[in-house]
């Protein structure tokens, strides 16, 4: 069986951001050149979304997402920061993971499903655990691809 949405290797790094606005311009940039989408065109619905109410999940994790033209199926980015940052998340947390969706424009169950899977990945607290302490991006896309494939099973 298909997993909900398709996580590349290349779609998950340890990256450096100050702020919140940089946190949503590196995801941008990641989804931009791993899924072949426009940077400015990702920004601009992340944001837009963002406007509507913060993304922050809690717990120091994020879940930007949006809906975008030019997709085929859901796809996802990860980011683990450096270092914390606030992300006007509901228990005023600052954020280190951040799991970004994307879905097509007319995706709506197909979205809120992903959705879904990425925030029962996220509440699991050996795998926050693990995401955290992961020694390089390589470890957690295999954390994160196992969770997945299991899931999708």
């Amino acid at each position: 069986m298909n997993p909900l949405f398709t996580l590349l290797p290349e779609a998950v790094a340890t990256v450096s951001a100050d702020s919140k606005p940089a946190i949503l311009q590196q995801l941008a940039r990641r989804f931009a050149a791993v899924y072949a989408l426009e940077t400015a065109a990702v920004l601009e619905r992340i944001e837009e979304r963002e406007r509507l109410g913060s993304t922050g999940f809690g717990r120091g994790v994020a879940i930007p997402h949006a809906r975008i033209d030019g997709l085929s199926r859901p796809v996802a980015a990860f980011l683990r920061l450096e270092s914390p940052v606030g992300f006007e998340a509901a228990d005023g947390m600052p954020v280190d993971l951040v799991f970004g969706l994307l879905s097509p424009l007319h995706a709506g169950a197909t979205h809120l499903h992903a959705l879904a899977a990425i925030s029962r990945i996220m509440r699991d607290e050996p795998m926050h655990a693990a995401l955290s302490q992961a020694p390089n991006a390589e470890a957690i896309y295999g954390l994160l691809s196992n969770v997945i494939d299991r899931d999708a099973a």
